[in-house]
């Protein structure tokens, strides 16, 4: 599988950024400038990952999106565990669908962060759950962009 690293995406355009999980794949987008990551939406996994991966790459086109940031669940102390594994089959099997310049982005404590941020913000819970995934994905894509903007890839 081609893992890129951050900085070796197409230099100008917006990046898609993802926070996969087992149910669901949090979706966020940067402008194109890539100076500040949105929440999309959460597009949801059913046992064929066909209709969610149409899903993503209609966001991906719908937002000229030059490449996709994904998400890396390491453990804490930064070794791979089962979520890593999880994450690299959903990468193998988005990649064999359509080939696209892909980083992976360590995401440890991301949704801890959104959900940080949401109750910061007065969410009730209701809402938090409806949007975690996306706040996550927005976490891990500006992570990502902050680290292009500074260099420190």
């Amino acid at each position: 599988m081609p893992e890129l690293k951050l900085d070796k995406l197409p230099a100008d355009g917006p990046l898609l950024g993802l926070d996969p999980g087992a149910k669901s794949i949090g979706v966020a987008a940067s402008d194109g400038l890539r100076m500040i990551a949105s929440p999309v939406e959460i597009i949801s996994r059913g046992k064929k990952l066909r209709p969610a991966l149409n899903r993503l790459f209609e966001l991906y086109d719908e937002r000229g999106c030059v490449g996709l940031v994904v998400g890396l669940p390491l453990n804490l102390d930064g070794s791979s565990g089962p979520r890593v594994q999880a994450t690299k089959a959903l990468v193998f099997n988005l990649l064999q669908y359509r080939d696209v310049p892909l980083a992976f982005q360590d995401e440890r404590l991301s949704s801890a962060e959104a959900e940080r941020v949401m109750l910061a913000a007065d969410m009730t819970r209701a809402r938090r759950a409806e949007t975690i995934d996306a706040s996550a994905a927005a976490i891990i894509l500006q992570t990502a962009l902050d680290r292009l903007a500074n260099s420190s890839v």
